[in-house]
């Protein structure tokens, strides 16, 4: 766990749904901070080295850790996962009091985002909808940049409280632009990283130290996050940290999606999600996704 400070806030019920790679340190963020934290996950393994870490509670049944919570953050896969833990007889939804609030930080689809908000304020609830970017480290740290769907006032009472794991916490517009602001994040991901794979290929077959080019060229304009955290793994060949192929995948899966739906045009991106499933073909669902310059350096014939 980080070293983050927490800023004086009035400890708040919350239930934290899915302690996945990111949802456990965002929930022990939570506990760290003074909030009195329940904890779900379908697999009990976890649940049990989180209370071992953070202390809290645990609950059977998502509509159990909802119970009396005055905000519900989840974290799970995708839109099936977070119907799953939303809605039904055991769902969150059928254990939040009135005027409760629902976070989701899973990267899922607009749709699902603007369908449960929807369900939530038929029963009087609330639903923002808060992807996060920063990766696993991000989430460690504390650091993570939240990007929110919804309406202003239940997002203006979970900000303070979300702001435990995250460096920024921000409202970009009604239910579902969370997902969709998301949604460019990783669009510009994605041809950066293909390109910073390109620039290292290329500079390797021509000789080049990188690793002192990258330095060079790292104070001028080509600068970027993955130029400074993934270029010199991406010269040493190592992948295993970081994004997951698989995730990016999904993640561009609903980029293109919705493109389909609002008509603008991603060839770029539709490229390298192709490029992204021949690292799937190579074994490569797990690595980082930086490993796209692998298909460089083993082009299939």
């Amino acid at each position: 766990m980080s070293n983050k400070t927490y800023d004086p806030i009035t400890p708040h019920r919350v239930a934290f749904l899915g302690l996945g790679v990111m949802g456990f340190p965002m929930a022990g963020h939570l506990a760290r901070a003074g909030h009195h934290v329940t904890v779900y996950n379908r697999t009990a393994m976890k649940v049990e080295r989180w209370l071992d870490e953070y202390g809290g509670k645990a609950a059977a049944t998502p509509r159990e850790a909802a119970a009396g919570a005055q905000i519900v953050f989840a974290c799970v896969g995708n839109d099936d996962d977070l119907r799953a833990v939303v809605l039904g007889d055991q769902g969150a939804f059928a254990g939040m009091a009135r005027d409760a609030i629902f976070v989701d930080h899973t990267t899922a689809s607009a749709a699902v985002a603007r369908e449960l908000h929807a369900q939530a304020r038929r029963r009087g609830l609330h639903f923002v909808d808060a992807p996060v970017s920063g990766g696993q480290a991000g989430a460690v740290n504390g650091l993570l940049t939240v990007m929110c769907g919804g309406d202003a006032a239940p997002f203006e009472r979970a900000q303070p409280v979300a702001m435990a794991f995250a460096r920024a916490v921000t409202l970009v517009g009604a239910s579902g632009s969370g997902q969709l602001a998301k949604m460019v994040n990783q669009l510009a991901i994605a041809g950066m990283v293909q390109s910073l794979s390109e620039a290292i290929n290329f500079g390797q077959a021509a000789g080049l130290d990188m690793k002192l080019v990258l330095q060079v060229i790292g104070k001028g304009a080509a600068q970027s996050w993955q130029m400074d955290n993934r270029g010199t793994t991406m010269i040493d060949d190592k992948f295993d940290f970081g994004f997951a192929v698989d995730w990016m995948r999904k993640d561009l899966g609903l980029c293109l999606d919705e493109a389909r739906r609002n008509g603008a045009p991603l060839p770029v991106a539709a490229l390298v999600d192709q490029f992204y499933a021949d690292l799937q073909a190579m074994g490569g669902g797990r690595w980082d996704t930086s490993s796209l310059i692998r298909r460089l350096r083993h082009p299939r014939h």
